[in-house]
């Protein structure tokens, strides 16, 4: 929908690929759908929902037997993120390095985008 021919919406580390496939394989789902909703101190947040539907209306993206799906009104805020999966002696979860964020809140769990970005 926002992508550019040729070039995947998102990338997927190896290290995110693998516990999504992890995940999809636990219980038969068809991937991750990730998306971006209105929240948070900074005014957004990512969401991620295990998907059983594919919408055809989705970007997907796949790479070492990970799916992600990526919402219609999310793919212009997500373009060009990094997903990763990091764990430290602290926490374990997904990371997101997105070059259309322009602030995060302390904690890191929602994020500002650029004011041009939402308004197209």
């Amino acid at each position: 929908m926002f992508g550019i021919p040729g070039k995947q919406a998102v990338s997927i580390t190896p290290k995110a690929a693998a516990q999504i496939a992890k995940l999809m394989a636990r219980d038969g789902h068809q991937g991750l759908r990730v998306g971006v909703k209105k929240g948070g101190c900074a005014g957004m947040e990512y969401t991620m929902d295990y998907v059983t539907d594919v919408n055809p209306l989705d970007e997907v993206v796949e790479a070492d037997g990970a799916r992600v799906m990526i919402a219609p009104m999310a793919q212009m805020f997500l373009f060009g993120t990094e997903i990763d999966y990091e764990t430290t002696l602290l926490e374990s979860g997904f990371k997101f390095r997105n070059p259309n964020v322009v602030d995060a809140c302390g904690c890191g769990e929602s994020i500002k985008f650029d004011e041009n970005l939402s308004a197209t």
